[in-house]
């Protein structure tokens, strides 16, 4: 059985060692182990933490011997995407920039999975700055996907999700700011949830765009994504932005029927060009929510054609402005210079990679003096549209469901030398992101080729109780398992 340890479920993993029929330290050695095994193929991973992992599952064991009540993932090895400040383990966002950066505190939620005994099995490739599609855009080389290596991962939380799709980790914690988990949990066949805006802490995430980066986990199984959603959420004094909503149990809400309830499909997410596997197997799990007693409801979302250029207005425009602290004085990478420009120039240009300073460019543009109102602002008064859309979309619908992305997993290099249609790869997740909303991807099937497929289940503010509900109940009607990754 050791050898099979890592394919756990978090939730199989917990309950194995409550009874103490299996170690933490057993089960980390054997996720550890299948890092070497792949890591030379997949490149998920930035940083592996093995000496830290072993000390964090020896203390968790203690903790769980001791019988004084052990929280829920005290001893389940997960891995965090690079951009959490983690306390004392390098931290480097994918970027040269960052490159020998240790953080001296961790981020809320790294501290609330710590605090809980959970243990960390290192960092996870990214695209640099959460900018990009793909996990293409690393300064430390691309994430493959599990199901061809000659495909990518997702982004910009690739490596987290081809790391839970392949076994080197029972679930992981990536970040949302245009689909950045939900696209790579779709192309790697596993669930990830972005939660409500302020729902988790933000405190401690190097940040992209702050009104548009949400924190949320991967996982094999909805109920693994319920639990560690629990972990992470709630109110926190040093994120202004943070919710006091009361953080309800998640896995209550998974009671496996989701009879009565009403499911909206936008017109808009079934769009010409969309692959027809993809659209094939959306559709085919509308009919399976059908027959287990849902009802759907045709809406529509006419802001929708809008939302990529107005998320890359939005979010380059707050970019250019996080991104102004990396100036090669404070800290990270710094370029030898004979003036204070001398110095910002050659710092930026050598610590950043193509795509950032792409959008940086892109953000500055866009707030410049003479376009801000132009274009700033105006993206901002579609953004109100948009999410005006779906508070008119759920007062006749319970949840929407829709595609996560028109296609499955493309080539490595197929979408690089054209920006463009790498941005709209994101087309049907970026305005769940302006809208602020919970959506969560989850796997219903597979293209031609074998490659995973994702469906989007959207929700109302903080309605991820039924969005664990609806994913769930999906997951139990299913026939048939999931294929295992080939890596």
């Amino acid at each position: 059985m050791a050898s099979e340890l890592h394919k756990l479920s978090v939730c199989e993993a917990r309950d194995l060692l409550r009874k103490r029929e299996v170690s933490s330290r057993e089960i980390t050695r054997a996720c550890l182990d299948r890092i070497a095994e792949v890591e030379p193929r997949l490149n998920a991973f930035i940083t592996v933490c093995e000496r830290e992992a072993l000390e964090q599952a020896d203390a968790a064991d203690r903790r769980l011997a001791s019988g004084d009540g052990a929280p829920p993932m005290c001893g389940i090895p997960i891995a965090l995407k690079d951009i959490y400040c983690t306390r004392g383990v390098r931290t480097t966002c994918a970027s040269k920039i960052l490159d020998n950066f240790v953080p001296p505190f961790d981020a809320t939620v790294v501290a609330k999975l710590r605090e809980e005994g959970a243990v960390f099995l290192g960092k996870t490739n990214m695209d640099e700055f959460a900018m990009g599609s793909s996990t293409e855009n690393s300064a430390f080389g691309p994430t493959r996907n599990p199901y061809d290596l000659e495909r990518v991962a997702g982004g910009s939380s690739g490596g987290s999700a081809a790391a839970v799709a392949a076994d080197e980790c029972l679930a992981a914690l990536g970040t949302d700011t245009g689909g950045s988990i939900r696209e790579p949990a779709s192309f790697c066949g596993v669930v990830g949830i972005k939660p409500t805006y302020s729902r988790v802490s933000r405190y401690g995430v190097i940040a992209y765009a702050s009104s548009l980066d949400q924190v949320g986990p991967f996982a094999k199984t909805v109920r693994d994504a319920a639990l560690l959603l629990r972990a992470l959420a709630g109110v926190d004094p040093r994120d202004s932005t943070c919710s006091a909503r009361p953080v309800p149990d998640y896995e209550k809400a998974l009671i496996g029927e989701v009879h009565g309830l009403r499911i909206g499909v936008p017109k808009e997410f079934f769009v010409e060009g969309m692959a027809p596997d993809v659209e094939r197997a959306v559709r085919d799990a509308l009919r399976q929510y059908e027959s287990i007693g849902a009802r759907l409801v045709d809406i529509s979302l006419p802001h929708t054609p809008y939302a990529v250029a107005c998320y890359y207005l939005v979010a380059t425009a707050e970019a250019s402005a996080n991104l102004a602290r990396y100036d090669g004085i404070r800290y990270g990478f710094r370029a030898e210079a004979d003036n204070t420009e001398d110095l910002y120039n050659r710092s930026r240009a050598r610590g950043f990679g193509a795509e950032v300073k792409r959008r940086i460019m892109l953000g500055t543009f866009a707030l410049s003096a003479g376009y801000y109102d132009a274009y700033y602002l105006k993206a901002q008064k579609v953004r109100t549209l948009i999410r005006r859309d779906f508070e008119r979309a759920f007062a006749s619908s319970d949840v929407i469901v829709a595609p996560v992305a028109p296609t499955t997993a493309f080539r490595l290099g197929e979408k690089t030398e054209d920006p463009l249609t790498m941005y709209l790869s994101d087309i049907f997740t970026i305005s769940v992101n302006l809208a602020g909303l919970p959506a969560m991807s989850v796997p219903c099937g597979y293209d031609g080729g074998g490659l995973p497929i994702g469906m989007q289940i959207i929700g109302p503010a903080f309605s991820e109780e039924t969005l664990f509900r609806v994913g769930d109940a999906y997951e139990r009607s299913r026939t048939g398992k999931g294929r295992p990754a080939k890596v």
